[in-house]
């Protein structure tokens, strides 16, 4: 039987987080390019735009990400077309991102006092500078702290892509496991590499979070 060091188990399962990480960041990156799309169509003053919006929003949080993974991966097989489980995961966790984060900013834009746009729109501006100018920059500051706090969500959401057979953090502590049958040992380092990148996001959220309070209770 092949003896494995701690250093073997480790540097393994080290290789495999580096897909954990690019995978979150091609979420994160994907989905704050599609959020605000999705926003902004929540909160047109078109009707069938913002339904449509909703129903996008409601659909991807309504449903496991477990099921927006299977889909995406074998509903693109059932057209014919075969898709890396990479790609798959990706598209799923862009377009499950984007749908939080387009709520988050949504609330954040509502967040903004009615009396900005009444101000604003006494000076003449239109709707897209009024959320240009005035309320957009204001969202922002509100909208850091719970950004990145979800972030944190889309780290853990990567481990379901192994179901797919993406080969990130929690698959390859599946393969180690198999190789070394030594559960306990794998998966508690498993549990410590997703402790160390998911802590500090959301150690900086709640940060952010304080100084954003402060500063807005200054004004």
């Amino acid at each position: 039987m092949i003896e494995f060091t701690l250093w073997d188990i480790l540097r393994n399962l080290l290789l495999a987080a580096r897909w954990t990480i690019l995978l979150s960041l091609v979420s994160f990156i994907g989905g704050g390019i599609v959020g605000p799309l999705v926003m902004f169509m929540r909160i047109s003053a078109n009707r069938a735009v913002s339904t449509l919006a909703r129903g996008y929003i409601e659909l991807f949080q309504g449903t496991p990400l477990l099921m927006q993974l299977f889909l995406a991966f074998f509903g693109l097989a059932l057209l014919g077309y075969t898709i890396p489980a990479w790609a798959a995961a990706g598209v799923a966790l862009v377009l499950w991102t984007a749908s939080f984060l387009a709520e988050i900013w949504r609330g954040c834009v509502e967040a903004i006092a009615k009396g900005q746009w009444e101000a604003s729109a006494s000076l003449g501006m239109g709707r897209i500078e009024q959320l240009r100018h005035v309320i957009l920059p204001q969202a922002t500051r509100i909208a850091i702290p719970p950004t990145v706090g979800f972030s944190v969500q889309v780290v853990k959401g990567t481990a379901l892509t192994s179901i797919i057979g993406f080969v990130e953090l929690t698959k390859a502590g599946t393969a180690v496991t198999n190789a070394t049958f030594q559960p306990f040992l794998v998966y508690g380092l498993v549990a410590l590499i997703y402790f160390a990148l998911c802590w500090p996001l959301s150690k900086s959220s709640q940060i952010l979070e304080r100084k954003f309070n402060v500063a807005h209770n200054h004004h």
